[in-house]
């Protein structure tokens, strides 16, 4: 196992097409519930707890080896939102892309195949970490990271945000993330046992609401 393989896949400069969404900051901060880092930081410990555990449970699971089509299907049993779900195989198909290029591998392009306008994202990303060598506990730091990432970055560039304290917001969520990385693992490993029951189903019903709204704006700077 190459653990670099890691840094690759989590550096925000790996093209998979997260830079073009917020994670829901976007809509977030037009309601006026993200003006600023202590709100930001709020959001993003709220996102990591909820959708960014059931995306690092299906990454894991993913690497796991566990079926990608079953996970696809409980990913969209645990997504209400039709924009949700439209962005999450949105951003699969472009992370598919990087990481066949990336780490070439028969699962990936079975799932390709299988999938061709994409499955959801945690899903590739997981298949994806199993290709370049990596186990459930990276695949699911890597998503859970992505969870907060994403709409820290985002932040900056909607309230123009100091990036110092963006990132000092990511690095204060930084021992939540432990655990809700160890807790996704930890349901992965169950999922190979008792099947897709097992991964956790937090909901998170403002990101749902906000991105349906978001989707019918007329102009917007993040597809999501």
């Amino acid at each position: 196992m190459s653990r670099a393989a890691l840094l690759v896949l989590a550096d925000g400069r790996f093209p998979a097409g997260g830079h073009a969404h917020s994670g829901g900051a976007e809509a977030a901060v037009k309601a006026g519930r993200i003006s600023g880092a202590a709100s930001l930081e709020d959001f993003c410990r709220g996102r990591l707890h909820t959708t960014g555990l059931v995306s690092s449970a299906l990454a894991a699971s993913a690497a796991l080896g566990f079926d990608p089509v079953a996970l696809d299907s409980a990913a969209d049993a645990r997504t209400p939102s039709p924009a949700l779900r439209g962005a999450a195989r949105r951003l699969g198909r472009q992370l598919m892309r990087a990481a066949r290029a990336a780490w070439p591998s028969g699962e990936l392009d079975a799932l390709a195949a299988g999938f061709p306008k994409g499955a959801h994202q945690p899903v590739v990303l997981g298949v994806a970490a199993r290709g370049a060598g990596l186990g459930p506990e990276d695949a699911a730091y890597c998503s859970a990271y992505e969870s907060v990432s994403g709409p820290a970055t985002a932040t900056v560039r909607l309230l123009s945000l100091d990036p110092f304290d963006a990132t000092a917001v990511l690095a204060r969520l930084a021992p939540e993330l432990d655990r809700v990385a160890h807790q996704a693992a930890e349901a992965a490993r169950r999922v190979v046992v008792e099947g897709v029951d097992a991964l956790p189903a937090r909901a998170a019903p403002l990101l749902e609401i906000g991105a349906e709204a978001h989707a019918a704006w007329a102009v917007r700077l993040f597809a999501s």
